[in-house]
């Protein structure tokens, strides 16, 4: 995996494993890698990822069953789905908005674009 600068590790590791829930990779109580496993996949130090695996068992999208590792919480992937909704709805709309006054580009343009890619599929 390639870190970026504008992100702590563990936060862009929590990211990926929430990446990998939403696309199906791990389904509700399904075992996600332990902790040493997901450190060395993504080559970091695993205090890392332990401090990863922390935020999201804070955030209620992993548990930890004693003896047997982490597992995806029943849930997680709306739960992940509507806080990233949400966050891109406050951070990232505005500014795409913003970009497309700016750019002249209507929602047609947008539209057509988007049955563009979608038809490369």
């Amino acid at each position: 995996m390639t870190f970026t600068n504008d992100k702590a590790i563990y936060i862009q590791m929590a990211d990926r494993l929430c990446d990998e829930i939403l696309a199906g990779k791990y389904k509700d109580d399904d075992r996600i890698p332990s902790v040493r496993e997901y450190a060395v996949m993504l080559e970091v130090n695993a205090n890392t990822a332990v401090k990863a695996y922390d935020e999201l068992s804070r955030a209620n999208i992993i548990y930890n069953k004693r003896g047997l590792g982490y597992f995806v919480t029943p849930g997680a992937k709306k739960q992940i789905m509507k806080e990233r909704k949400k966050e891109f709805m406050k951070e990232r709309l505005p500014e795409l908005f913003r970009q497309m006054q700016l750019l002249d580009i209507t929602l047609e343009d947008i539209a057509e674009a988007y049955k563009g890619i979608n038809s490369v599929k």
